[in-house]
């Protein structure tokens, strides 16, 4: 990871929204990383995911590196869950125990990627809906939307909410704008935190107490509703966002893991041993 990062700082945003992908389809599985088979369509051409995740292969150096030294041991799922918090450690933020034991998925599920993963465009009461169909609370969607500290996202994805909301600072729409047309542009990326977008702080929260927010899912979190008093707090306080933020991430990597028996550890991330 940290070659990875070196090399492009995004990466580090990018990893981890993969375990963030992969964690709310069928659970933690590596599910995410399998490609399509004669017997199933992957989920990495689901809507959300689509032209979208990415850092397949970074996870697929480490596999390989793990596999040379100790094969046939680690599982994919467990390599993403360990490199999505390294990833957050390398750019500034804090560090947790990353429970370890999962197994790999033999199967992938398209659909499911598309009925579970929240849309940019969710208000906060389908957000907690969504979050709270995997067991996660509202303050864990608060403390984990707090990862978009980092990354960045495509234009396609904030374009309604830069030209027609109006719970935005008016600057901060010129600037995405210049980059974000009414039409065209689709995947222009801009940065989800412009203050230090390969950074990762609370400067995300501050953003969203100044009308800054990206995307609309962002603003939603800000925006006269339950999970206010908690991004208030987050926006002046970086230990609390840093420690709710790791109670969230173990939860989230706990979602319905692959053990014992179920599953596999598979050779090559990618197929199905």
């Amino acid at each position: 990871m940290k070659q990875a990062i070196a090399t492009e700082p995004r990466i580090g945003a990018s990893i981890l929204r993969l375990f963030f992908h992969d964690c709310f389809v069928q659970g933690c599985d590596a599910s995410i990383l399998l490609d399509d088979t004669a017997t199933f369509i992957g989920e990495k051409t689901a809507f959300p995911n689509i032209n979208s995740v990415r850092g397949f292969e970074v996870i697929d150096n480490i596999k390989h590196n793990v596999e040379a030294a100790c094969n046939a041991t680690v599982s994919c799922a467990d390599i993403l869950a360990l490199a999505a918090r390294d990833g957050v450690v390398l750019l500034g933020g804090p560090s947790w125990k990353v429970p370890l034991g999962r197994r790999d998925s033999r199967t992938a599920n398209k659909s499911a990627a598309n009925r579970d993963l929240p849309s940019p465009f969710l208000n906060l009461s389908a957000l907690i809906t969504s979050f709270a169909h995997k067991g996660l609370t509202a303050k864990d969607l608060t403390a984990l939307s707090g990862g978009h500290t980092i990354g960045q996202a495509q234009c396609q994805f904030f374009r309604t909410r830069i030209y027609n909301e109006t719970n935005i600072d008016p600057n901060f729409a010129t600037t995405r704008r210049a980059t974000c047309p009414v039409s065209g542009g689709n995947t222009n990326l801009a940065p989800l935190d412009t203050v230090t977008p390969t950074h990762f702080d609370n400067n995300y929260y501050t953003n969203l107490v100044n009308q800054r927010g990206l995307l609309h899912s962002d603003q939603v979190l800000f925006n006269g509703g339950s999970q206010d008093s908690l991004v208030s707090s987050y926006s002046g306080n970086s230990a609390a966002f840093f420690k709710d933020f790791v109670v969230a991430m173990v939860k989230m990597g706990n979602i319905s893991p692959l053990t014992g028996t179920n599953g596999e550890i598979r050779r090559n991330c990618r197929v199905v041993n």
